[in-house]
């Protein structure tokens, strides 16, 4: 109304003119039309929602030259997640905005999460060890912000230490020995001898071995640790002396069907297969490995995603791009369902049993509402080839098969507050 009165007092500004009435007429409507175009525009501008992306450095140690990170592994998956947000944003209005904050090792994440908020960002994904992650969640908490953990396994974060605004795309170290061991079961290969790594990292991985094998009835008829005296890995020298370490380790053990190894460092696992005393297969941190994401999975319609995102990194996904590919297109999935860039309507909606995001994975993926996990089905990967997906078929459960794997409600420790 405001529009027309404005244009109705500029018609009568003009001077006296011999046009037909009608013509006139026609003008006054075609200036109505116009400013109701205008104002319709303004009023359709898009809801714009930033998305923030916390990381740390990644660790450069590889056992293998081709499995050395790259600067922007992580930071690539989100960089096409904002793409694909875009893409389905402009058909209902919605505008996404990526930014990227690099933390030094050990910094305190407190003054990054304070500009992030008054940069309007409420959505936080991250790639951050378990303590810088707490520190991240409890600082932006007053100013309510959420994270979308994309990288740390741990548990202590989805139990005694859970956040209720800190949501978890990674799946956790249970999750991942969950997945092989079903499979291991279903191989009857029940049998097993496992090897650990002396870091922190390691042992807990171990722990969640022995869950998983006390869980679906496997043995473990051994223990060995493989102790980090550091050093050198690569000399002229290097493959005879890995071979005797190799062969010293597992000499002595009882027999066994598969060795699992459980090395989160990079130390030792690599260089098990073909070098262990007995002739047997290799499974966890080498051989046939968890994990939720690989360069050569291309069921249901992950190869599309593969071949854009290798056309524009000009390198291969890796888990972790995956992850962060999912937290991103997690936030845009509830922005388009629920119609809304309010931040307590959307997270009330990504914890509501209506949500699902795809990824890729043969289902829709939901969150588990007493720890906010991410339920997703784990891969088997031998380095080549995706050997397998579990949960597998047989192992049952109530409510979800994805809640086979991992800490399920009755058990876990987790109150959100």
């Amino acid at each position: 109304m405001a529009g027309f009165a404005a244009w109705h007092r500029w018609l009568r500004s003009l001077p006296p003119t011999r046009c037909h009435p009608k013509a006139v007429l026609w003008l006054a409507l075609a200036g109505c039309v116009a400013l109701s175009l205008a104002d319709s525009s303004r009023a359709a501008e898009p809801q714009q929602i930033k998305i923030g992306y916390l990381r740390a450095p990644l660790a450069k140690e590889r056992i293998s030259l081709i499995d050395i990170p790259t600067a922007n592994e992580g930071l690539a998956g989100a960089q096409l997640a904002i793409e694909d947000n875009n893409t389905t944003g402009r058909f209902v209005g919605q505008q996404f905005e990526l930014i990227d904050i690099l933390l030094k090792d050990g910094e305190d994440p407190t003054a990054a999460v304070n500009k992030l908020a008054d940069q309007n960002v409420a959505f936080i994904a991250t790639a951050l060890p378990a303590a810088q992650l707490l520190q991240a969640a409890d600082a932006g908490k007053a100013r309510g912000e959420i994270f979308i953990n994309a990288s740390a396994p741990d548990e202590r974060l989805r139990e005694q230490d859970c956040r209720a605004n800190l949501i978890h795309v990674a799946p956790t170290r249970f999750m991942l020995a969950d997945g092989l061991a079903q499979y291991l079961i279903l191989k009857k290969w029940r049998r097993w001898l496992l090897v650990s790594g002396s870091h922190d990292n390691d042992k807990l991985m171990a722990d969640a071995y022995r869950h998983a094998a006390k869980r679906f009835g496997a043995k473990i008829v051994a223990e060995l640790e493989f102790k980090d005296t550091g050093g050198a890995r690569r000399t002229d020298s290097g493959i005879a002396e890995i071979q005797r370490q190799m062969i010293n380790l597992t000499q002595g053990a009882p027999d066994y069907d598969i060795l699992v190894a459980a090395d989160e460092s990079e130390v030792f696992a690599g260089y098990l297969p073909y070098r262990t005393w007995l002739p047997r297969p290799v499974a966890g941190s080498a051989g046939l490995v968890p994990t939720t994401w690989n360069a050569a999975f291309d069921q249901w319609g992950a190869l599309q995603l593969q071949n854009r995102f290798r056309k524009q990194f000009q390198r291969f996904m890796t888990p972790l791009d995956m992850q962060l590919w999912t937290a991103i297109r997690m936030v845009a999935e509830a922005a388009s369902r629920a119609n809304t860039s309010d931040t307590a309507k959307l997270f009330a909606f990504i914890k509501s049993p209506e949500f699902s995001v795809a990824a890729f994975k043969g289902q829709k993926l939901t969150l588990r509402d007493w720890n906010l996990q991410l339920r997703q089905p784990i891969l088997l990967f031998d380095g080549r080839n995706t050997v397998s997906i579990s949960p597998q078929e047989g192992f049952l459960h109530q409510v979800s098969e994805l809640d086979t794997l991992g800490l399920d409600r009755p058990e876990t420790k987790c109150k959100l507050n």
